[in-house]
């Protein structure tokens, strides 16, 4: 595995204003330092003493001024629970476990529609029976069709320079027609293709391994689902394969962790409240509860393909963007913050 390593020029930016001036201050160069963030000089070849530097004035860690990249990418969807906690792995296979009714469908839609964007390649391989929802994601593919063939067909044809994200139904995973799909693109494009697998009807939740091996694994949750607390996919449980070592840049491995244990202990906490008030907390208790009721408002979000309903307009939050402002509420920044000031919003104006 190669890895490069690179300056977070936007954490510096966010952090440091007037970089130049913060620089001089600390008795850096200013023209050591665009050249840095400019990708001039390189940052393997820089001082220790002067990343050193960087760090205390954008006030982080040298894990956090430093990006590791490496050959296994993410495909960052502007999805907060999403991009934190399972990123989407570029070329690998996501699978989505959920009861009907929570969410599952809307959420492709709400991916297809992102990645369009960000112009991917989207296709559907759809179920033969309809299903309640899956129009949402027919009408945000560019291609749909039950039939393998079809699929195969219009990647081999396309003549797009882009990356392909396929969404399959678990029907075709069962059929073993989607191993033989899968084979037969391999030879079609050379371009890399991303799978997303769902489970129309809902069978998949009881099983141990519903697809078979997975990249990345989104687990709904009834409860968040029930409270209409969207997407409903589970922080704590859900995962992906670049969260294992050096695949994640540190800084977002450290709030993930933090954030996962907060919200762990936050569930366990529930349960007391739930039977008999927040009185039995302690005060320390009592402050987890509270941060965690606002993590959990604020891993909310508004989609684009729900603005109709909703009335609220969709909401790109970029992964950095998620890291600084889940590290604000894991920090208690965001304390004075009512709870339901945090539901359905993008970021945070602290």
């Amino acid at each position: 595995m190669s890895e490069n390593i690179r300056l977070n020029v936007a954490l510096l930016k966010r952090r440091v204003p007037n970089l130049t001036i913060a620089a001089k201050s600390v008795g850096l160069r200013p023209a050591t330092v665009s050249n840095l963030t400019t990708g001039k000089i390189s940052i393997a070849k820089s001082e220790v003493k002067t990343l050193v530097a960087l760090a205390s004035i954008a006030d982080c860690t040298l894990d956090e001024l430093i990006i590791r990249d490496n050959d296994t990418e993410k495909i960052e969807t502007g999805i907060k629970v999403l991009d934190l906690f399972a990123p989407l792995v570029r070329g690998g296979t996501a699978g989505l476990v959920a009861r009907p009714g929570m969410g599952q469908l809307v959420l492709m839609a709400e991916i297809f529609l992102r990645l369009k964007k960000r112009h991917f390649s989207t296709i559907f391989l759809m179920p033969s029976e309809e299903t309640v929802g899956v129009n949402d994601v027919i009408e945000q593919a560019d291609f749909s069709s039950s039939y393998p063939d079809d699929i195969y067909n219009r990647v081999q044809e396309s003549n797009e320079e882009s990356d392909f994200v396929i969404g399959v139904d678990r029907s075709m995973v069962v059929t073993g027609d989607l191993i033989d799909l899968q084979e037969k693109l391999q030879e079609a494009t050379v371009r890399p293709i991303t799978l997303v697998l769902v489970d129309t009807l809902g069978e998949v939740v009881d099983e141990d391994l519903p697809y078979g091996p997975l990249e990345t694994f989104w687990r709904f949750d009834m409860d968040l689902a029930t409270r209409k607390m969207f997407p409903a996919v589970d922080p704590v449980i859900s995962t992906s394969t670049i969260l294992e070592g050096t695949f994640l840049d540190s800084s977002q491995f450290t709030v993930q962790q933090r954030a996962r244990k907060l919200l762990r202990r936050y569930k366990e906490l529930t349960f007391i409240v739930n039977q008999w008030g927040t009185e039995k907390l302690s005060e320390s208790d009592l402050l987890v509860y509270r941060r965690g009721q606002r993590l959990e408002a604020f891993l909310t979000q508004p989609f684009y393909v729900t603005e109709p309903v909703t009335k609220k307009k969709g909401e790109w939050v970029s992964l950095q963007d998620t890291i600084e402002q889940v590290r604000k509420v894991l920090d208690g920044i965001v304390d004075h913050i009512d709870v339901e000031e945090l539901l359905y919003v993008g970021g945070m104006d602290v």
